[in-house]
């Protein structure tokens, strides 16, 4: 029995990387979008589209799922991931994909102390600990060699994003307890769909979809396709058999994605402040599994 929870954790551990994987590759498919289309309203479709393709595809199980209780957490999630989607693009309109990366993953540091403040679990050193190296080390792959660091309003915006991923990956596993995970996943998408147009139609003007260009439809249908029907559930449904703080720290790991690809097809110098960032995470990781095995079974 020991045996199986264990593969079974691993295989939502190795789920979760995946996630982290495509949310790195997005990074810059995304930049270049929002030269093209306002933040909120590329949101708005995103998500709209996503809820469609998830509702025909699992017609069923909302059939069977869909009640009022699966409705009312799914809106919570939904706020909570719009929130942060919402105030991570708007924040990468005025800053760098690098800066946006490493601010929007600050969220693997507050996971454990939101949890602790949620749930009153109190967080382990090994985790702490392991999200502090693993944030020293997304500063190494995201910065300059001088890393200088300056904050303007873009930055900071990126910052209340940390907050409501962090904020999202401590609820996912409560809420889904005794409930279906993909009926909760979709009415959180459908809500984030309807939280981004509402902010769209506020405070932003309306796209002209007619002179939108192939790259900005090629954009939308990756991350529609990508970074919603595949990882968005595969984060979900991972999140939901993992403790928050070890998904924190998984999900973090695409800054090394985003770093591993920008290397491989736009030329990005494999630099040795790269390969010292790439160790930390890596360490952190290894921090975050292995040390508190080890002091349960001292204890």
């Amino acid at each position: 029995m020991d045996r199986t929870r264990s593969v079974s954790a691993w295989v939502w551990k190795v789920a979760l990387a995946f996630s982290a994987a495509i949310w790195g590759s997005s990074f810059v498919v995304v930049k270049g979008a929002l030269d093209n289309i306002s933040p909120a309203w590329l949101l708005a479709m995103r998500f709209a589209l996503t809820t469609i393709i998830l509702g025909i595809l699992f017609r069923g199980t909302l059939r069977v799922h869909l009640d009022a209780g699966h409705v009312r957490k799914g809106i919570i999630l939904g706020l909570a991931s719009s929130l942060g989607f919402i105030t991570q693009f708007v924040g990468l309109a005025g800053t760098t994909p690098a800066k946006s990366a490493f601010l929007s993953a600050i969220y693997c540091v507050l996971t454990p102390f939101l949890n602790w403040a949620i749930v009153s679990r109190k967080p382990a050193g090994a985790h702490v600990g392991a999200a502090l190296l693993a944030i020293t080390g997304i500063g190494f792959i995201s910065f300059g060699a001088g890393f200088s660091f300056t904050l303007n309003a873009g930055d900071l915006i990126t910052l209340a994003a940390a907050f409501f991923f962090a904020l999202h990956i401590v609820l996912v596993p409560r809420y889904a307890e005794g409930r279906d995970i993909m009926t909760l996943t979709i009415v959180q998408i459908a809500c984030s769909a309807v939280v981004a147009l509402v902010w769209a139609l506020l405070f932003e003007p309306a796209p002209d979809f007619t002179h939108l260009d192939s790259g900005v439809w090629m954009a939308l249908a990756y991350i529609v396709i990508m970074a919603s029907c595949i990882a968005m559930v595969v984060q979900n449904v991972g999140q939901a058999h993992v403790e928050p703080a070890t998904a924190a720290l998984l999900l973090s790991l695409e800054s090394v994605f985003a770093a591993i690809l920008s290397v491989i097809f736009y030329h990005e110098q494999l630099t040795a402040r790269l390969i010292i960032g790439f160790a930390l995470i890596f360490i952190a990781v290894v921090v975050s599994e292995v040390l508190p095995t080890v002091f349960e079974r001292r204890r």
